[in-house]
This record gives C-alpha cells, structure tokens and sequence, in this order.
C-alpha cells in the first residue's frame, strides 16, 4: 500500500513541478510566495517548491525510508518524553 502511495506522491509532486504554469492559472498568485520568494514568479517557484517537496517524499515513501525520516525530524520534540 506504501508502495502505491508513494508512486502517486510522486507523479501529482512531479506534475505540479512541471505544470506549474496551469497551477497558477488556474489557483492564482499567492501572497506568502510572492512576498518571501521575491523574484519576478515567486508564486511560480512556490508551486514548484511544493512540487518537489511532494516528490521527495513520494520517494522516501516508495523505498521506505519515510518513517527514519520522521523520526529524526520529530527527535528534538519527543526526546525528552
């Protein structure tokens, strides 16, 4: 099932990255990206930002690596319960 998942992560992350033209046509500008990610398409980059974000972990999902992943970013929270 994880394996599943994860080639779906990673098709919509890589179509968003590739896409993201469609994406702000048909979603807009957004105003986070286009205040911090001050370039002349920071919306652009933003999508393609999230894009890449969901591939990666579409990836770490299909080779399992997912839950090392979560553990050592969550590590400095739970260490002390």
């Amino acid at each position: 099932m994880s394996f599943i998942l994860g080639v779906i992560m990673l098709i919509s992350g890589a179509m968003i990255a590739i896409k993201s033209e469609v994406i702000l046509n048909a979603f807009g500008r957004m105003e986070f990206f286009e205040r911090y990610l001050a370039t002349s398409g920071g919306s652009r980059l933003g999508y393609k930002l999230v894009g890449i974000i969901i591939a990666i972990i579409g990836m770490m999902t299909i080779t399992g690596l997912i839950g090392g992943f979560i553990k050592w970013v969550t590590y400095p929270l739970t260490k002390f319960s």
